[in-house]
């Protein structure tokens, strides 16, 4: 009986272990995600730049 509740002991403690490292894990992830949207966030505004700046720039090229 001992052995029995040592080895369930023993699962439990893993399964715990487990659950806090992909809970350490998952809050990287998180962070992660959250650093890229603001990178996407910050490329997009720069690629939405650049398209006015180039446009304004074909505006004042001659018509041929």
């Amino acid at each position: 009986m001992d052995t029995e509740l040592d080895a369930l002991e023993q699962k439990i403690e893993q399964v715990l272990a487990m659950c806090a490292h992909l809970r350490t894990e998952n809050r990287i992830l998180r962070d992660q995600i959250d650093g890229l949207k603001q990178r996407n966030e910050s490329l997009t505004t720069r690629a939405d730049g650049a398209r006015e700046r180039l446009e304004a720039l074909m505006d004042k090229l001659p018509a041929q």
